[in-house]
């Protein structure tokens, strides 16, 4: 399978297992880009997006495999400048900077996992 996104887990903020517990959602970030927001957010290794992310791709967090479903308007210019973007697993999702995934159980979101976007 071809790697269009592949970054490592730096960091798990307090309020981000708390946000994909309450509203199925995890937002990721390139790692010191915004330390005001470390609490909220999943810190990621900076990476560069090979090609944009479409419905039908493959996420994996860790060992967990989720199918992309819909990606928000601007989601892919986000990743490209800051890597970030809401991942919305299982659930709906409009926001134009999100990436609603589904599959069978949420991440567990630990330091040196990888995340990890595959062309379809």
């Amino acid at each position: 399978m071809e790697i269009k996104y592949e970054s490592t887990i730096t960091a798990v903020g307090k309020l981000a297992r708390e946000f994909l517990d309450n509203n199925n959602s995890v937002i990721i970030l390139n790692e010191g880009l915004h330390p005001n927001l470390a609490d909220m957010v999943v810190e990621h290794t900076i990476t560069e997006l090979a090609a944009d992310i479409e419905a039908g791709d493959k996420l994996k967090i860790g060992n967990t495999d989720f199918k992309v479903v819909r990606v928000g308007d601007i989601a892919n210019s986000t990743i490209r400048e800051e890597g970030h973007c809401t991942l919305v697993i299982n659930a709906d999702g409009t926001m134009p900077g999100q990436i609603i995934v589904k599959g069978a159980m949420p991440p567990r979101l630990r330091i040196g996992d990888k995340i990890q976007f595959f062309k379809k």
